[in-house]
């Protein structure tokens, strides 16, 4: 969700003030990178997961507050329309059987919130872009009431100047291009975050490691082929949301400036590049300021909280996110891995989740990592190529050439991910039960674009017209989901 905020929108005052506050935030943080100790006694992982909620014909529910309090569990909170809930899943180790216990744990969480859910007259699909959603479902009152979700769409309109156009077209020839509004269509992106603990000196070889295998990541969990009644790209999320949030005007796109949805420029050296790059590059959207001084925090030997600058960040997405955090006075780092869609199944998020913490710890600790070997242009085309084309998307890697992603995960990420694991101290059941669903979508060419875009098809051809066919699928989908077998599984 974020930080909330007070305010709806902000004064040209308060504007100038936050932005001293941030550059007074950003100089805290670089002595704090110099001199603090941050807290690291033992890597810890996170997870939040985006949820859409439907009503019995499979079409958007709006009714997240009533939801949550039937819910009423603070592990889940709201998210920017009325159709969609997040679930947090408090930090805990990987080494061991943990990653069972929180598996258990999730499928526990989601089936109560599930049977609360439906008192509400709502089910929960966990699912990359929900595909019944149309434009006429953000007509009505689509927005959660919220400060931060207003302030948020207010800022890009009055930044953009003008509505927001998409535009977007699928290998097969379908497309959408249309105008908004409003930021609704964003709040159809549904993902699963990834947050991985760090020390400072590590960071950097940590996010070059993420970076270099999101391509490969997106094309084995591609889950997002409908928007809008359309089939587009394998995981059409990424582009969706790049355009959704987009605060260019086009003639400041045909000066190059930076989107907020941001791939990134280059490898880096340190996590302070990247807060250096949101300040000097990004204007505020929420200027919220508290009367926190750093300065004398630090002087005082206490870790400043730093809002300013949190919130400035939590306002560009990159898919690789820097994450600085203070619990029980204690500061922390952390890379937020934000390019996975939600779903299928509690099974497959979890194995896409081993796969990502095995093959970065890995790729991290190479004596000669993977980013001295590849320019970062290719990592990102890498990452355009798989959002695109998904399972079947082509990828260039160092000793491979141009190889196609199912290959490569095969003969030479799924290895790694295994040894990755082996020195997280992953237990071996662990690493044997999660990864083997990675290797079964390779072998298979199955994930759950492939099984979404395969069972329409198949409705269509049967005589079922395109919004029929979705609603079919989506009851399918939402079925198999709560079987938590992974999708490359489910009937066809």
């Amino acid at each position: 969700m974020g930080a909330e905020v007070e305010a709806k929108s902000y004064t040209r005052e308060e504007r100038q003030r936050y932005r001293e506050k941030v550059r007074q935030d950003l100089d805290v943080f670089e002595r704090m990178l110099a001199n603090s100790n941050f807290e690291f006694e033992r890597p810890m992982t996170g997870m939040e997961i985006e949820l859409n909620l439907v009503d019995d014909d499979y079409q958007p529910k709006f009714a997240n507050t009533e939801v949550l309090e039937a819910i009423a569990d603070a592990d889940f909170q709201t998210e920017l329309a009325k159709y969609n809930i997040e679930m947090n899943v408090k930090p805990r180790p990987l080494p061991g059987v943990a990653a069972i216990d929180l598996e258990a744990d999730l499928r526990q969480a989601l089936n109560n919130a599930e049977a609360k859910a439906n008192q509400a007259g709502a089910k929960i699909v966990q699912i990359g872009i929900l595909p019944t959603i149309m434009p006429e479902h953000f007509e009505g009152e689509w927005i959660t009431p919220n400060n931060r979700y207003a302030a948020l769409n207010d800022s890009i309109f009055f930044a953009r100047g003008e509505d927001i156009y998409l535009d977007i077209d699928g290998p097969g020839g379908e497309r959408i291009s249309t105008y908004s509004d409003t930021i609704a269509p964003e709040s159809a992106c549904t993902s699963v975050q990834l947050h991985l603990q760090v020390t400072p000196q590590d960071f950097a070889a940590h996010w070059n490691a993420a970076q270099a295998i999101v391509g490969p990541q997106l094309a084995l969990a591609a889950n997002s082929p409908f928007f809008f009644g359309k089939r587009l790209h394998a995981e059409t999320r990424i582009e969706l949301f790049k355009q959704a949030t987009d605060t260019r005007a086009i003639e400041l796109k045909n000066q190059g400036v930076r989107p907020r949805v941001f791939f990134g420029e280059r490898w880096i050296t340190s996590i302070f590049d990247l807060f250096e790059e949101n300040v000097r590059y990004f204007p505020s959207l929420l200027a919220e300021c508290t009367d926190e001084d750093p300065s004398a925090m630090l002087e005082r030997g206490e870790a400043p909280h730093l809002p300013e600058l949190r919130l400035h960040n939590g306002t560009i997405y990159r898919w690789n996110r820097p994450i600085y955090d203070v619990v029980g006075g204690k500061p922390h780092l952390r890379v937020e891995n934000r390019v996975l869609p939600a779903g299928p199944s509690i099974l497959d998020v979890m194995a896409n989740a081993a796969f990502y913490y095995g093959v970065v710890r890995v790729l991290a600790a190479e004596d000669r990592p993977i980013w001295t070997k590849m320019s970062f242009a290719a990592a990102e085309d890498n990452f355009n190529r798989c959002a695109r084309d998904g399972i079947e998307a082509r990828v260039y890697w160092p000793g491979y050439g141009e190889v196609g992603a199912d290959e490569l995960v095969l003969r030479h990420l799924l290895p790694l991910a295994y040894q990755g694991l082996t020195d997280w101290g992953v237990a071996a059941s662990v690493r044997d039960r999660y990864l083997a669903v990675i290797e079964g979508r390779c072998k298979s060419g199955v994930n759950g674009a492939v099984w979404q875009s395969r069972r329409v098809r198949d409705l269509e051809e049967a005589g079922a017209d395109r919004p029929t066919a979705l609603k079919r699928m989506l009851a399918e989908y939402t079925a198999n989901m709560h079987t938590n077998e992974p999708v490359h599984t489910w009937p066809l």
